[in-house]
């Protein structure tokens, strides 16, 4: 059977009361950005509590599946028949032909659910599951019901048509991008950052990125390294503008006032704050990395403190929590494990101190970094008025 419907449920957006219809819509425009990479032409459409996608034409079906899948907000994918015709004899032939399309083997239990959101048919729910499920049993007496654990659940809903299906795909969960703000994104060539900004992501958070490049010492392979996974992540998240800045002279800079054991913690503070101010240039709310407590020498939580001293918006860190398989699970699930494992090194691996401190004291690093006053200011300036922008889809 090619199926020419989609039904689309969601979860949470069904609590929203009065401004579901927001995120309703938020929804529909989503899923009609993620379509735009199918061949074919759809129509998306809501009536209360459900949207439906239609297939205008030929379509590849698992290209449409692939691409839902993409979509926060869509909790289930529904392949479906829909048809106009609610007259109960009507009913009970599609369903008899729905089964006999989708099970060719039909050596399966299975039970039958009804809604009948019209409330003026004629037949009610518990009368509809009763005569259908024995018009599948005269039809096919190889079908057994299981009213318990049935393998096949065969869905009918009467509304203003007639919705039979009964395969329901997981979709990703979370909110429809754009419902809960912007954010900008610390993306790094590491495995952390893009799951960092994926799960954020996932709550409705529009996404934007700002990657510290730093020319000779990395090279364009990284950067474009960089480019690949906001391209992977924006799969999910939307475009994604992409900011990247040139941080070599000020690493050089604190490399060559500030010690050696301080350096990734003040390169750090500098990124932040270089971070916030593109971010409220772009009208983002907050900052998001992928830092996991205890990872690595600057995410220990003196050091994530001592980052955090600069920062005046909220830092949202969605890993802080997970361990490191934790982390690439999801990263496999995302297909950015193996862009992120490319030995391609980012700014933060070049100018690694051998001894870099674990327990930094923020008076400590507040008096190196008055070393750098003199220039610092016009240097991190010039790098943000400097900085390239590009759109990541």
């Amino acid at each position: 059977m090619l199926y020419q419907s989609f039904l689309i449920k969601y979860a949470e957006i069904g609590t929203k009361g009065k401004n579901r219809y927001l995120f309703e819509d938020a929804l529909m425009k989503q899923i009609r950005h993620a379509l735009k990479t199918v061949d074919g032409s759809f129509a998306v459409t809501k009536e209360i509590g459900r949207i439906y996608v239609k297939a205008e034409g030929d379509y590849d079906y698992e290209d449409v599946i692939e691409a839902l899948k993409t979509v926060f907000g869509i909790a289930w994918i529904c392949p479906m028949f829909q048809t106009g015709e609610k007259e109960f004899e009507s009913v009970k032939k599609e369903l008899l032909e729905y089964v006999r399309q989708v099970y060719p083997s039909r050596d399966l239990t299975f039970k039958v659910d009804s809604r009948r959101a019209d409330k003026n048919y004629p037949v009610y729910s518990e009368q509809m599951n009763r005569d259908l499920g024995e018009a599948v049993l005269k039809a096919y007496p190889e079908m057994k019901v299981d009213v318990h654990q049935p393998q096949v659940m065969l869905h009918v809903e009467v509304r203003n048509v007639v919705n039979i299906y009964s395969q329901m795909i997981p979709g990703p969960g979370g909110m429809p991008v754009g419902t809960n703000g912007k954010a900008m994104l610390l993306l790094s060539g590491g495995i952390d950052s893009p799951v960092a900004g994926y799960m954020i992501a996932k709550r409705g958070v529009k996404i934007e990125a700002v990657y510290f490049h730093a020319p000779p010492y990395t090279s364009e392979r990284a950067k474009q390294k960089v480019v690949d996974l906001a391209k992977l992540v924006a799969r999910y998240a939307g475009p994604i503008r992409l900011h990247v800045v040139n941080f070599t002279d000020i690493q050089l800079y604190i490399y060559e006032q500030c010690p050696h054991e301080e350096l990734t913690i003040i390169m750090r503070r500098y990124m932040m704050r270089i971070a916030q101010a593109i971010a409220e240039e772009s009208e983002c709310l907050a900052l998001i990395t992928g830092e996991s407590i205890g990872q690595v020498a600057s995410q220990t939580v003196q050091s994530l403190a001592a980052t955090n001293d600069v920062c005046t918006m909220p830092v949202f860190r969605p890993v802080i929590g997970f361990d490191k398989q934790e982390i690439v699970d999801i990263s496999e699930k995302i297909n950015t494990y193996e862009t992120s494992i490319q030995p391609y090194e980012d700014c933060c691996t070049i100018f690694v101190a051998k001894h870099p401190v674990t327990k930094p004291n923020i008076r400590t690093i507040r008096y190196s970094e008055e070393k750098l006053k003199e220039n610092i200011d016009q240097m991190t300036k010039t790098a943000i008025e400097t900085r390239e922008v590009m759109m990541c889809w």
